[in-house]
């Protein structure tokens, strides 16, 4: 079986989201609320016509990596932003996060361990 640890090898920031998402997978038993994470597809190197036909769709440049959209008492869902190495939030990303902030939780995380202690504590608050 392939392990969230096995997939975050590889140390980038895909690798982590990616085992965030093995892990989530993993656990829907446990906290069925995962089931409609998922993933924001709004950056990445792309072609110009895969950037265009995705900013025609809708896509925003500064919308956070993941979804949980589960409320809580507290918050009507959870967006997480996965980071690696020295990147930091865009302009774009605080903008976003100033946006939401009063009726999402949110957090920004370099590890995909870190997401989901964030995770767990979200489901269980």
């Amino acid at each position: 079986m392939i392990t969230p640890e096995m997939i975050a090898k590889a140390g980038s920031e895909h690798a982590h989201q990616s085992a965030l998402f093995c892990w989530a997978a993993q656990n829907c038993g446990q906290y069925p609320q995962l089931k409609f994470m998922h993933a924001i597809p709004n950056g990445g190197l792309r072609d110009i016509r895969t950037a265009s036909g995705l900013k025609a769709e809708g896509v925003k440049a500064g919308v956070l990596d993941i979804f949980l959209p589960y409320p809580t008492n507290e918050w009507n869902g959870l967006y997480i932003e996965m980071k690696y190495g020295k990147n930091r939030l865009t302009e774009d990303q605080k903008e976003f996060i100033a946006f939401v902030q009063k009726y999402y939780d949110y957090g920004v995380y370099y590890t995909w361990q870190e997401a989901r202690d964030k995770i767990i504590r979200y489901l269980e608050e």
